[in-house]
C-alpha cells in the first residue's frame, strides 16, 4: 500500500510539474489601457530568513525589474501605469540541507500601482505577495540541491510578478475595463489554448503514425 500511495504522489507531482509552463510565450489577458511606465523596485531593506543562500538588494532589484519588464511590457495600451514594488522578504532553500528539512525558497513583495498622468495611486494599501517556486519533482526535496540561486530568484520573481498581473485582472476598472471584459478575454484564450493543444495532438499522432512501417 505504501508503494502505491507513493507511486500515486509520484505520477501526481509529474503531472502538475508536466502542466508548468511559462506563459510568457503567450498572448496576455488584454489588459485594457495599460502601457508599462516606470519600473521600480526597492529591496533596501529586504529581511532574510535565517537558513537561506545570501541575496544582495542589488541583486533582487534586477531580478524583479526584469520579471516586470518581461511580463507588462507586452502590453501596448494608450495610458501609462507605474509599477512599485518592495522586496520584504525571503529564503533561497540551500544546499546541503538533509532531505528531511524540506527546505523551500519564498518570496515576500509588496506591490503599488500608479496613474501616471494622474499621479494618482489606485490601490490604496500596498498589496503584499508571499509566493513559493513552482511545485514540480525538484521542489519536493527543497530546490537548494536542484537550482542555482540565480535560478531561484528568477523564479520567484516570475511568480511574483504573475501574482501581481492577476491582482491587476481583479481590478480591470483602473485600466477602463469592466470584469466582464476581462472573462470574455480569459474564454477566448482558453478556447485557443485548447485548440492548440488539440491541433498539436493530431500532428503527433499523424507523425507517430508515419513513422510506423508498412506490413511487409
Amino acid at each position: 500500500m505504501k508503494f502505491h500511495r507513493l507511486a500515486g504522489l509520484i505520477a501526481a507531482l509529474t503531472l502538475i510539474a508536466g502542466c508548468a509552463r511559462n506563459d510568457l510565450a503567450e498572448p496576455p489577458v488584454p489588459l485594457g489601457e495599460f502601457a508599462l511606465g516606470l519600473n521600480i523596485v526597492v529591496a533596501d531593506n529586504v529581511q532574510k530568513v535565517p537558513i537561506s543562500r545570501e541575496a544582495t538588494p542589488d541583486e533582487w532589484e534586477t531580478v524583479m525589474k526584469k520579471a516586470v519588464a518581461d511580463r507588462f511590457g507586452r502590453y501596448e495600451g494608450t495610458k501609462l501605469y507605474n509599477i512599485g514594488i518592495a522586496v520584504e522578504g525571503y529564503a533561497l532553500a540551500p544546499p546541503g540541507i538533509p532531505i528531511v528539512a524540506a527546505p523551500k525558497s519564498v518570496l515576500v513583495v509588496t506591490a503599488n500601482v500608479w496613474d501616471d498622468a494622474a499621479q494618482k495611486k489606485l490601490n490604496a494599501e500596498g498589496k503584499q505577495f508571499t509566493v513559493f517556486e513552482s511545485l514540480s519533482g525538484d521542489t519536493v526535496i527543497g530546490t537548494g540541491l536542484t537550482r542555482t540561486k540565480q535560478q531561484q530568484m528568477e523564479a520567484l520573481s516570475f511568480n511574483a510578478v504573475k501574482r501581481i498581473e492577476e491582482w491587476f485582472l481583479e481590478n480591470p476598472e483602473w485600466f477602463g475595463m469592466t470584469a466582464a471584459d476581462v472573462a470574455a478575454a480569459r474564454k477566448l484564450r482558453a478556447e485557443a489554448a485548447r485548440n492548440d493543444k488539440k491541433a498539436a495532438e493530431a500532428k503527433a499522432t499523424e507523425e507517430a503514425d508515419a513513422a510506423v512501417p508498412p506490413p511487409k
